[in-house]
This record gives C-alpha cells, sequence and structure tokens, in this order.
C-alpha cells in the first residue's frame, strides 16, 4: 500500500478522446481527435497507468473502440485499463489480445452475478470492478439506470468471491470539478478490505492529498480526467510531488 497512483482518463467516444459531465452523452467535450497521442503524452509525462473508458461501448453493451484500444496498448510502454461495455468472456480476451492490462467489469456486476464470478476465478487480477454509484446505489448502462443495490454491499459480497480491486464512481461528482466523494470510496474500501481507486471529482492536487491520506484504508489511485485536460492538475508536478 506504499504508493499512490494517478490513473489519467482517455475516454473514447466516436474514436475520439472526450469527457462527458455527470456521464451525459449530450454533455460532451471533445479534448483530442487521436487519443492515442493522449496517451503518448500522459506517458511522457510519468503516467505509470492509463485508464481508458468505450463509452460508446458503456452506450451499446459490447466493445466499439477496440481498434483505438490497440493502438493506445500497442503505443506506450505502461499498463492499460479498460472499461465500457465489456459483458462477455469474448470481449475480455479479444482486449487482453490488443495488450490491455486490466479489464473493468461494470454493468456486468450488477445484471450477470454468474459471468462476474466466473470471470473473477478465471482472470483474477486482470479484472477490477467498476461500481458507480448515484446516492449511495450502483447505476448501470453507461449510468443511464439506477439499480437497487447498494455499492458497499455490492464491493462486500464480490470481495467475497476474488474481486481485489474496485474503481469506485461517485456520478455526482464527475466532471464537475468539486473534489472527491472522500468519505463514500473510503467506506467501500473498508466494507470490501480491498484496494480501491477513487474516479470523479478530482480537481485539484489537494484532492490527491485527502485521498492519498487513506491509503492505509486501501485507497490506492486516483483516476483523473478533467483536471488533466483543463490544467487545473499537471501530470509530471503531481507525480513528482510523490503521487
Amino acid at each position: 500500500m506504499s504508493s499512490f497512483t494517478i490513473y489519467p482518463a482517455i475516454d473514447i467516444l466516436d474514436g475520439k478522446c472526450v469527457r462527458l459531465v455527470q456521464g451525459d452523452y449530450n454533455q460532451e467535450t471533445v479534448y483530442h481527435q487521436n487519443p492515442v497521442d493522449v496517451a503518448k503524452t500522459w506517458e511522457e509525462q510519468g503516467a505509470s497507468w492509463i485508464h481508458v473508458v468505450d463509452l460508446d461501448g458503456a452506450k451499446a453493451g459490447y466493445p466499439i473502440n477496440e481498434k483505438v484500444i490497440g493502438n493506445i496498448a500497442s503505443s506506450v510502454n505502461v499498463p492499460i485499463q479498460v472499461g465500457g461495455g465489456i459483458r462477455s468472456i469474448e470481449n475480455i480476451e479479444q482486449l487482453l489480445k490488443l495488450g490491455v492490462s486490466r479489464i473493468i467489469i461494470g454493468t456486468a456486476a450488477i445484471e450477470d452475478r454468474d459471468f462476474v464470478e466466473n470471470v473473477l476465478e478465471q482472470y483474477g487480477d486482470k479484472v477490477a470492478i467498476g461500481i458507480d454509484a448515484r446516492d449511495g446505489y450502483v447505476a448501470t448502462r453507461g449510468w443511464l439506470e439506477t439499480s437497487k443495490v447498494k455499492a458497499d454491499e455490492l464491493a462486500q459480497q464480490l470481495a467475497q468471491k476474488g474481486a481485489k480491486t474496485f474503481i469506485f464512481t461517485d456520478i455526482s461528482r464527475d466532471g464537475m470539478m468539486q473534489g472527491p466523494n472522500v468519505e463514500s470510496i473510503v467506506k467501500l474500501a473498508k466494507s470490501s478490505g480491498q484496494s480501491v481507486i477513487a474516479s470523479g471529482g478530482v480537481s485539484e492536487s489537494d484532492d490527491l492529498k485527502k485521498l492519498a491520506a487513506h491509503k492505509q484504508d486501501g485507497v490506492i489511485g486516483a483516476i483523473v480526467g478533467k483536471a488533466l485536460y483543463t490544467d487545473k492538475i499537471h501530470l509530471a508536478t503531481a507525480i513528482e510531488e510523490g503521487f
């Protein structure tokens, strides 16, 4: 638990690098036409991981931007983790073949428990469970639907089935630059007893400090998107500061 990792985020929509506000596909800002160039930039600035989301895939229910993801994986020397519409073993195998190091399972964690348990058994450390919460309840299908399952309860159940890494997003904070929901993130880490990567709301380096203060509770990193694209956080500087 010694190091805290910053995961620069690359969200892909129609093959471009974008950011959405609170997961709203109608509130999209295009930051770069070529996500591969963005990945290279983050690597040059010292990123030790890159976080990639296939937004088209999240909506469709199967990966759409595999070509771009493969190009990213082969263009950088750091591991990448990928989420968005991964709901079958075929999807996982394909992405691993493209050079993806960690697969993020989100919607399927709620909708297809047998599949998730099978995936955890088969792929173990290569899988992270993405838990996206709205008011404490898990949201699915690119955040278009909210379930009746509590986020921390889901984490507890899946930890018992072998989940070692969770990526937790508080949707109300995503893209809002209002700071992360530290309390909920720590609660999830403690209730699951596993590692949690925080996502959503990181807007300045102080937010990273607040999260890193909970390393001993299992908060091992943070996904940073909009703050990097709007220069509120400079990746190389944040890494130099010990993140």
